[in-house]
């Protein structure tokens, strides 16, 4: 049975369900919230160490302006709602991606990640403002900067995850089947899962059976 350590979302379809049951993608969005949480839980239970969201891409700046700012809205309100409870649970928070947002958002994003930094159980990771492209042009300019040897450990170090284990597996919600500029280099050996659910409607059986499935693989990573 493998190990599960780390587990990746792309949390795809949102906007989808809000326009579905709702005609509103910003009530997609806030759905969307629930299911994180019920999806943090699960990852407690089930005593994985690594939990990586994919909230907010670089290409998600070209959505429409009251969009973005109902989606950062509703990021602020979860941080200053959530984080003591994410305290409690021995949850600590990192962010990966490039902290370029308000004032108000940036210093939210500080106090949480400081509050919750010494924290064991499990580590969430929000993936905001990221892209992975930009991740690894900017790791080289770093190496090239620092003089460093270009070696695969060097180039790691320069990487938003470099103290993160790659994931083991990658769930993408939606039906769509892409990986969107997400984790390109972290995910050559991860086993993907692309659910045809939209991620409001994702669930915690949905999820049990993609951890299950996951166990029972062969991992071979180029072996036989």
């Amino acid at each position: 049975m493998n190990p599960l350590n780390h587990v990746a979302i792309i949390m795809d379809g949102n906007g989808r369900w809000g326009l579905r049951y709702k005609k509103n993608r910003n009530d997609g969005h806030k759905e969307g919230l629930n299911t994180v949480e019920k999806i943090i839980k699960e990852t407690l239970k089930n005593k994985i160490k690594y939990l990586t969201l994919y909230a907010f891409s670089t290409e998600n700046w070209k959505r429409p302006k009251n969009e973005i700012n109902f989606l950062f809205n509703l990021l602020e309100n979860f941080l200053a709602e959530k984080i003591d409870e994410l305290n409690k649970k021995n949850i600590k928070l990192k962010i990966i991606g490039i902290k370029n947002f308000s004032e108000k958002l940036n210093n939210l994003i500080n106090k949480a990640e400081k509050k919750t930094s010494k924290n064991k159980k499990l580590q969430l990771n929000l993936a905001l403002n990221y892209g992975s492209k930009f991740e690894i042009l900017n790791s080289f300019k770093e190496l090239k900067k620092n003089k460093k040897k270009i070696t695969e450990k060097n180039f790691i170090s320069y990487l938003q995850t470099k103290n993160i284990p790659d994931p083991d597996l990658l769930i993408r919600t939606g039906n769509t089947k892409r990986l969107s500029n997400f984790l390109l280099w972290q995910i050559a050996y991860s086993e993907i899962y692309f659910e045809k659910k939209l991620w409001p409607s994702f669930n915690r059986k949905d999820y049990i059976e993609i951890i299950n499935n996951y166990k029972m693989i062969k991992r071979k990573f180029g072996n036989i």
